[in-house]
């Protein structure tokens, strides 16, 4: 095992994926030239050449389309966007034609693309840089939607959505590019729709994804310290979802705790607890609880951000709420 970066873990990924496979190439603003908005794919324009890693104008709309028509004839392009924030721009290529292309042409065109980039708040970027889009993508049939919260799971994932044949939602954080981790020496992928038991538990499951899920340990720490034993699960993957591994760790811990840093209304928070009633109502001993931001546009001010924001404190109060403790 060797410790990388995050942004590492992704350069890494799609580098050892184009040196497989020649039909891969990456394409979005600053890729090029200037290593990455982020430095995500620094000395990959160096290794493959400006042909393969490919600086866009700032034209989201333009470029998705371009990599949608590449992916039909036999390409499998990785987008970047600085943040998905941008893609809002292009959406209608990701909605209507990458995510229905498939099942409209009968199966004759897959279109395998994987479009990345920074999802969530990263500071005080204002209401219309900090927005978490995932479920708006988990709600289209045709899109695959991944969140990894470490670099272990961002490459073996990353690798994964590369060699899929359909369009793959793939969202990272602005905040957790400079993160360090172990990653193998060797090859390795984690399959996409497979959630992770991070931490083992008996007393309540928490259930989370993407960086938020560091609130999760925090509270877990706090909460053990007073004997209250927490399962968290990282989903990983919001579409696909592990259905199973949320439903197996609630029927033992028997109450359900869910962390998202999305607005509350049709999130994927929404989606899990209905899930969850449905299949395993008999097995709660208390009601569900959701912790997500406040259902506002994220503020620029820094105190109002923080109370925008979910956190550790947050966690610990549901997880007594759940265990009737105070």
């Amino acid at each position: 095992m060797r410790t990388i970066q995050f942004r590492e873990a992704i350069c890494e990924a799609m580098s050892e994926e184009m040196r497989r496979d020649e039909s891969i190439y990456l394409m979005g603003e600053e890729v090029a030239e200037y290593n990455g908005a982020y430095k995500a794919s620094k000395g990959m324009l160096a290794e493959f050449g400006e042909k393969r890693v490919i600086d866009t104008p700032i034209a989201e709309l333009g470029f998705t389309g371009i990599a949608v028509g590449s992916a039909m004839n036999g390409c499998r392009p990785i987008v970047e966007y600085m943040t998905f924030n941008f893609c809002l721009v292009g959406i209608d290529q990701i909605i209507n034609n990458a995510a229905k292309i498939r099942q409209m042409t009968g199966g004759q065109f897959n279109v395998p693309i994987v479009f990345r980039g920074p999802t969530a708040s990263a500071g005080q970027l204002g209401a219309t840089h900090s927005q978490a889009l995932e479920n708006w993508f988990a709600n289209t049939p045709g899109l695959k939607v991944v969140v990894p919260s470490n670099v272990y799971d961002a490459k073996g994932l990353l690798k994964s959505a590369i060699r899929d044949n359909d369009p793959v939602i793939f969202m990272e954080s602005e905040q957790m590019y400079g993160d360090k981790g172990e990653v193998p020496d060797g090859e390795y992928t984690i399959p996409i729709g497979v959630a992770d038991v991070k931490r083992e538990g008996t007393d309540v499951t928490i259930v989370s994804f993407g960086k938020i899920i560091k609130e999760a340990f925090i509270a877990a720490d706090e909460l053990a310290k007073e004997g209250i034993s927490c399962e968290i699960i990282d989903l990983r993957t919001v579409r696909p979802m592990d259905n199973e591994a949320i439903l197996t760790s609630v029927k033992k811990t028997n109450r359900l705790v869910i962390l998202e840093e999305a607005w509350p209304f049709a999130s994927v928070s929404s989606e899990i607890t209905y899930m969850v009633q449905e299949r395993a109502f008999d097995f709660l001993d208390a009601p569900i609880q959701r912790i997500t931001t406040a259902d506002t546009p994220a503020p620029y001010s820094p105190v109002l951000l923080k109370e925008w924001l979910p956190e550790a404190v947050d966690v610990v109060k549901a997880v007594k709420k759940v265990l009737y403790k105070k």
